[in-house]
C-alpha cells in the first residue's frame, strides 16, 4: 500500500520532536475543533476582529474539504458558544450573518463533495435569518452520504447536559420508563445523538490559538478523546497543521482506562 508521510519538526521545552502523518494510517473517525484565535489573528494585522472571523470561515471550507478527502466521518466545529452572546453587539451580529454567507456560497461544493450538514445547539434562539440558512443547508445536503459537517452553533455543554437531565426527569414523571439510566441511554439524550452510537464521541479534539482549555465544549463526549493544542490561530490553521494533529493522534495508544496487552491492538 502506498504511504504518504508528512514530517513536521517542532521545538517544545527545548526538545525537538518529529511527527509523522500517514494517509494510510489510523484516521480519526470524529474530529472536533475549537476554532480559536480569529480576533487575535485580525488584531495582529491591525484589522477589525470581524475580519478574523471572515477569514476563519474561509478556512472552514479548506479544512472541511480536506478532512472529507482523508476519510473523516464527522467534523464538529465550535462555531458559536452560549457564552459568545456577551461579545460586542456588532461582532455578534456579524457572527450571526456568517452562516448565511457561508452556506450560500459553500453548499453547492458540499453537495459535490457528498458532505452532509448537521447543526447542534440551541438554534431556536438564533436570529431568524441564521435559522433559515441553517435549515436550508441541512435540507439541501440531507441526502449526502459522506462526511458529516457538524456545526456547534449557540452550543454550551453544561446547558446541553442539564437539558438532557431535565428531559430524562420528564420521561420519568410521565411514567415512560423506570429502568436505571446508563451511559448509552444518557448519550442518546445529548445533542450528538443524531450522529449515531459509533460517532457521537470525538476521537480527536483540536484547539487552536495556544489556549489549553475546553471552554464548555462536549464535556461528556470528550471523556476519552485525544487532545491536541496548537499555538496557530484558526485562520492560519492549514492542511499541514491538520496533518500534524492527526499525525500526533496516530502515534498515541488509546487504552480507554485499560492496559494494552502486547500483541493486541489497542481499543
Amino acid at each position: 500500500m502506498f504511504n504518504i508521510f508528512t514530517k513536521q519538526t517542532k521545538k517544545k521545552l527545548g526538545e525537538e520532536k518529529t511527527i509523522n502523518f500517514s494517509k494510510d494510517g489510523d484516521i480519526p473517525k470524529h474530529i472536533a475543533i475549537i476554532m480559536d484565535g480569529n480576533g487575535r489573528w485580525a488584531q495582529k494585522r491591525r484589522l477589525p476582529r470581524i475580519a478574523g472571523h471572515k477569514e476563519g470561515m474561509n478556512n472552514v471550507k479548506k479544512i472541511t474539504t480536506y478532512a472529507s478527502k482523508l476519510g473523516v466521518k464527522v467534523l464538529t466545529l465550535y462555531a458559536f458558544s452560549t457564552e459568545n452572546w456577551k461579545r460586542p453587539s456588532n461582532e455578534v451580529d456579524f457572527l450571526m450573518k456568517l452562516p448565511v454567507d457561508f452556506f450560500d456560497v459553500f453548499v453547492p461544493e458540499l453537495i459535490k463533495e457528498n458532505v452532509k450538514v448537521n447543526v447542534m445547539g440551541f438554534t431556536e434562539h438564533l436570529p431568524k435569518h441564521t435559522q433559515k440558512a441553517v435549515e436550508n443547508a441541512i435540507k439541501e445536503t440531507k441526502n449526502n452520504t459522506g462526511m458529516i459537517l457538524n456545526f456547534a452553533l449557540n452550543y454550551g455543554s453544561r446547558a446541553e447536559i442539564l437539558t438532557a437531565v431535565n428531559d430524562l426527569l420528564n420521561e420519568v414523571k410521565q411514567g415512560n420508563f423506570t429502568e436505571e439510566v446508563d451511559e448509552d441511554m444518557f448519550s442518546n439524550y445529548l445533542m450528538t445523538a443524531s450522529l449515531g452510537n459509533e460517532l457521537q464521541d470525538p476521537d480527536l479534539l483540536i484547539r487552536t490559538s495556544g489556549e489549553e482549555r475546553i471552554s464548555n465544549f462536549l464535556l461528556w463526549q470528550i471523556a476519552y478523546s485525544e487532545l491536541y493544542f496548537t499555538e496557530t490561530y484558526w485562520p492560519d490553521f492549514s492542511l499541514v497543521h491538520l496533518e500534524e494533529a492527526i499525525g500526533s493522534y496516530q502515534k498515541r495508544q488509546r487504552r480507554f482506562g485499560g492496559l494494552k496487552i502486547e500483541g493486541e491492538a489497542s481499543k
